[in-house]
């Protein structure tokens, strides 16, 4: 088969000839139509990414969309045939999905939503299970709820406005005034964060009392904001980034709550692998029912011009979630 290999840190991706990998006890083949790229891709290539171990040379890519095509012993769940998408390798020394065929933990797996593309699946899984993670798991989010995401229109802020949203929350999203359409087209309200202080958000549609759940995916500054923004004695917040030195001072004196989330670690342990499983099945009946779209950059790419993919996520100029067309 062919792969497209990061060799070397810093080293463009190399097009390269493989074997085509057995699906072991527990696994199944995928013969993958679709990769969906991420800034994090990017970021093991450029060896800043320690917490992915994801040593190279090796295949990167983290989600994908395909057709099993081969079963491994003790699967019992999949057919060949299946077309399936999930987030399942190119961290944890696990082959990624640039390639064109990739030997997959079948719990990791989702029926793809038979109204998306393949593109579209590919697109789904990091952002949407790193959503769910946060809004589901950690916070609970409910309906009558007030929900701020923080980078409404990033690759997991839209998701999960549209998920917060099916759940029967109020949904704001912060965002730039040039986002305000798409942030509005998910059904949030956007607020421009560049000119819209804290306290006069937090005043103009909680009334002063703050947001029942906080999701950050940004980190940073904005993560701290949030501490400010929550609701007192109920809020909670939750961040996806939440890697660096905070005061946790104004969540205390809010008597409110936090959560990190790490979305790597089932594939980096093993642990909960099947969960994010259910969480695509969950991504699948939303999509069917027409409340989850994904955003894609109109860029297509075919597997032997990744690293131009690579390349656009770098630039800061993808419109959208980078996807990669791996077979037909």
């Amino acid at each position: 088969m062919q792969a497209a290999v990061a060799e070397q840190i810093d080293t463009p991706l190399r097009l390269v000839e493989l074997a085509v990998p057995a699906p072991g006890p527990g696994q199944v083949l995928v013969r993958v139509a679709a990769a969906g790229l991420n800034p994090l891709d990017t970021k093991i290539r450029a060896g800043k990414a320690a917490h992915a171990r994801h040593p190279l040379p090796a295949v990167l890519g983290i989600d994908l969309a395909g057709t099993v095509v081969a079963l491994g012993t003790d699967v019992h769940q999949w057919q060949i045939g299946d077309a399936v998408y999930g987030m399942t390798g190119g961290v944890g020394g696990v082959q990624g999905s640039l390639a064109e065929y990739a030997a997959v933990d079948a719990a990791l797996l989702a029926p793809k939503p038979a109204n998306l593309s393949m593109r579209e699946a590919a697109a789904i899984p990091l952002g949407f299970i790193t959503a769910y993670e946060g809004l589901v798991d950690r916070a609970g989010v409910r309906e009558g709820q007030r929900v701020l995401v923080h980078g409404g229109a990033g690759g997991v802020g839209h998701l999960a406005a549209q998920l917060a949203r099916a759940r029967g929350a109020e949904v704001f999203a912060t965002g730039s005034a040039a986002q305000k359409p798409m942030i509005e087209g998910y059904g949030a309200t956007a607020i421009d964060y560049t000119t819209t202080p804290v306290a006069d958000y937090v005043q103009a549609y909680t009334d002063g009392e703050g947001f029942d759940v906080i999701y950050d995916t940004v980190g940073g500054a904005t993560l701290d904001a949030s501490f400010e923004a929550v609701r007192a004695y109920h809020g909670h917040v939750v961040s996806a980034l939440g890697w660096g030195t905070h005061a946790l001072a104004p969540l205390s004196f809010r008597a409110g709550t936090y959560s990190g989330v790490f979305t790597l670690r089932p594939l980096l342990t093993g642990q909960g692998r099947a969960h994010h499983g259910e969480i695509l099945r969950e991504a699948t009946a939303l999509a069917e029912r027409g409340q989850l779209r994904t955003h894609l950059d109109p860029h297509r790419f075919s597997l032997a011009e990744a690293e131009q993919a690579y390349q656009l996520i770098e630039s800061g100029r993808a419109a959208g979630k980078v996807v990669v067309d791996v077979a037909g």
